[in-house]
This record gives structure tokens, sequence and C-alpha cells, in this order.
């Protein structure tokens, strides 16, 4: 297993020192430098926010024991979404992806599961009437269980105890007990986010949700709002073009059960994704196959560090979030060097980079890093997470984000791409099929008062049923193509 992996944590004032400035004399990339990769070379490097194991005997031992396990997913899953998103990357589909900030095995439940994948599925299907092109289905589901911490600890009245890293790791409760980093929750993330894709696998076969009657989608949130006939004439047409289809085809939609929904997750604790990562019959190089689309934090994306390093030897398509931490004049440099560790043959479908800058920010940011990608010569397929940038605390300190801001930031990056002679390829949302109140705003008009009525994240706010299917139905409009 190599040497105990501790935990690091930076200030933000030092993150663009720690990504672009600490060693220049990078490793050559490419597919020469392949012959010397493994699961495990990135315990060589620095690696940042994992938790510190108190027995490394047990976590070498929990990782053995996963490497034996059955895959989660196949290569030939992997293959297929990275073969549409390279047709994403040139326009031709669009990415939806969607889920919890962070899973709870405490939520491994049928209604929770069915409630997401039925608000992605219908986000989808008002996407495909506005965009006119086909949509990616990816959820943010079966493995979303490990969180960047900004601290190692947490203290609460004098007292210290490891800060809660998500349930893979350890549990929320302020105890010690609860707190002690655990290698064996490995074993348990991994039997969830097996019970989890068994579950989805079930309901896409068995021709899950009745697209016919999309009138009966749970819109009572739409006669509050002004756009109320927009609305109800959105979802009359998307009726119209179901039986459309069915017609045309004479295949009923409910037969139709091959809807394909991919899985994504953050792939930060290593420990774990390295115990996932298989090489496969009949095809070269290695997989991780815990999820199809894995991605690398904004927080863990340093150039030599090890989260790059793994993520560099893998045959999935992976993202990286990028945010206003990595300042304009920086990003040709911290692009370029990116992409030719993890993009260095221009392979379709490939790399994804998820712009996540907030409202306020988005408009100085976003050109310099449309240019710094059209520098490199190589596709990269350009996604907007508008959560993670319009996060702020109430009066009670409470974590949300505004409804209004979230659209602003999507509406602007779409404006900015065009006229920067590229387009938003996709959206990167954390969303629940619950009726949650975590975020303000949307048609209900929820305010900083009514967040106590459900608030029920552990970590950061997420769109509810209602806001999530309304943001849809508003992007959408702004994403139909110019006649």
């Amino acid at each position: 297993m190599g040497q105990p992996v501790e935990v690091r944590v930076l200030p933000s004032a030092l993150y663009r020192e720690a990504i672009l400035f600490r060693d220049r004399t990078e490793p050559k990339y490419g597919e020469s430098h392949m012959n010397d990769w493994k699961p495990e070379s990135w315990t060589s490097r620095a690696a940042l926010h994992q938790p510190t194991y108190p027995d490394q005997d047990q976590l070498s031992e929990a990782i053995g024991e996963l490497a034996q396990l059955p895959p989660l997913v196949t290569s030939s899953e992997i293959e297929s979404l990275k073969a549409e998103l390279a047709q994403a990357a040139v326009g031709e589909r669009f990415l939806l992806q969607g889920g919890d900030c962070a899973e709870s095995f405490a939520e491994c439940a049928s209604s929770v599961i069915t409630n997401k994948l039925k608000i992605l599925l219908q986000m989808s299907l008002v996407l495909v009437q506005g965009t006119q092109r086909r949509v990616i289905r990816v959820g943010r589901f079966a493995g979303q269980y490990a969180k960047p911490r900004s601290t190692k600890d947490e203290t609460r009245d004098g007292i210290a105890l490891p800060s809660y890293f998500g349930d893979i790791v350890n549990r929320p409760a302020f105890d010690e007990r609860s707190r002690r980093p655990d290698p064996w929750r490995m074993m348990r993330g991994y039997e969830r986010s097996a019970l989890t894709l068994n579950f989805i696998r079930a309901l896409i076969d068995g021709g899950f949700a009745d697209l016919h009657h999309p009138e009966y989608w749970e819109l009572d949130f739409v006669k509050h709002s002004p756009r109320a006939k927009e609305y109800y004439e959105t979802v009359r047409k998307i009726g119209e073009s179901v039986r459309f289809m069915e017609t045309l085809t004479g295949i009923s939609v409910a037969d139709l059960s091959r809807v394909n929904f991919y899985t994504s997750h953050e792939g930060l604790l290593l420990p774990y994704e390295q115990a996932m990562t298989r090489q496969v019959p009949r095809r070269n190089g290695w997989y991780n196959l815990s999820t199809h689309f894995p991605w690398i934090g904004m927080r863990t994306a340093g150039l030599n560090d090890a989260h790059v390093e793994f993520f560099r030897g893998i045959r999935n398509p992976i993202a990286v979030k990028i945010g206003p931490s990595i300042e304009p004049a920086m990003l040709p440099e911290f692009v370029s060097r990116i992409v030719d560790a993890l993009h260095p043959d221009d392979e379709p479908g490939r790399l994804t980079f998820i712009h996540r800058y907030g409202a306020s920010k988005v408009a100085e940011h976003l050109p310099a890093l449309i240019k710094a990608v059209h520098a490199t010569g190589r596709t990269v397929l350009m996604v907007c997470d508008p959560m993670h940038g319009n996060t702020r605390k109430t009066a009670a300190g409470i974590k949300t984000r505004s409804f209004e801001d979230i659209l602003q930031e999507l509406e602007s990056s779409i404006s900015i791409h065009a006229e920067c002679g590229s387009h938003l390829g996709g959206v990167h949302f954390e969303l629940t099929g619950d009726n949650v109140t975590e975020c303000t705003g949307g048609a209900r008009g929820l305010t900083d008062d009514d967040l106590q009525d459900g608030y029920r994240s552990l970590v950061d706010p997420r769109l509810n049923y209602e806001q999530a299917l309304e943001m849809a139905m508003l992007i959408a409009n702004r994403l139909v193509p110019s006649s």
C-alpha cells in the first residue's frame, strides 16, 4: 500500500501556488509513460483531502478485499458513455449530470433512488424538447459517498475530532467512535453502490416512468409562476413528441427499456478508487469500474499530486472542476499542463471541464478558460456547475444557494460560450427528487425563513424537485438552436 496517507488541506490563498508553482518539473505524459503506471502509482504523490486511517494494516486488508469483488460497471458501458460525450463536445448531444452533493448510507432506499431517477428523466425530456439534441443522463449517485473537507479536524466546545469526510470514511455524529476513519466503511460504500445500481437497472429495464402524460408530472409549483402558460405549453409539446415517436416507430415508449443512465462521482477517496481499478479482457489499459464518469474536484487538481496521477492512468471519460481559485492570467499554463497530463492523445470524449465560477465571477473568468482550451488545439467538453460558486450562509448560519443566482450563472455561461465561439455542452446540478427546502427562490419564492421546514442535506444545499424541473424548463428556452 505504500506510505500512510495523510490529509493535507491548503488555505485558499495557497491554492494557486500549490497547483502551478510548487514543482514545474512534472513527468512527461503520454502512451509511453503509461508503461510505468499502476493503480497504486498515486501513493508516491502528495494526496490532498484524504482521511488519516489509524490502522494501516486494516486499510491494506480492506483494499485487498475490495479488489477481489465484482466491478460495479462494465468497460463497455464506459466506452459507450465516452462516445456520447465525444458527441456532446462537438454540439451533437447535451450532458445532464445531477444528484446529491453527498449520498448517505441511510438514504439507500427505493423511494429516494426512484425520485432522483424520475427528476433526471423529466429534466432530460424538457432539455431534449428545448435543445433538439439527445441528452446524456448521468447521475451523481451509486458512489458519491466521500467529500473533501476544509479542515482536517472539527472543533466543538474545545473538543477536536476528525472532520466528517462522508459516509464511506466515517459518520457525521460528533463523537470519537463515529468520527474515527474506518477503512471497512469502503466495503459498505461498495455494497450501497451495488444496491443502488441494481435497483436503477431494474427500474430502467422495467420501463420506468410513464412518459405519455407529462401533464401529470408534479407541477403544482407552476401555478405560482408568471411563466405558467409557458410551462404548460412545454409539457404539452413533450406529450405530443412522445406520441409522434410511437406512431412513427410503431414502438410504445413503455417498451423502450434501454434508456441509458450513467453514474458519476468525485474520485476523491483514492484507496477505494484504486481497489476498483481493473484490467479487462480484450481491452487495453486500466478501467476504474466503480463508476462510469469520475471527476477531480477543484481542491485536488494539483498537477503533480495524487489525484491527477491516478486519473491519468484510467481509461474512463474523466472531468476536472475549475473555479475562480485559478485566476485568468494563470489559466493558460494550468489548462495546457492539465490537458497534457490527462488528455495527451485528444481521444474523443475523454476530458470534460466543469466550470464553477459563481454568478458574480463567471463573466471575468470563463472567457479566459475558453480561450485557454482553444489554445491547446484539443477537444474538451465544457460543462457548467452553477451550484458551488453560489453558496452562501444565511443570518442563522445555514448554507444555501439562490435559484436566481444559479440561473444567472447558467444564462451567462450560455451567452459567453456563444460570444467566444464555443458552446455549453452540459450542466451539472446538485439536486434531489424530493421537495426539501435547501435553496431559496424558484416559482414558490422560498426565503431564508423557509429553509428550516425541510433542510436535510448534511453537506451542501440541493435544488428540490420543483426547482430542478423549473430550472430545466428555463434553460431549455435559452438553449434553443438558432435557425
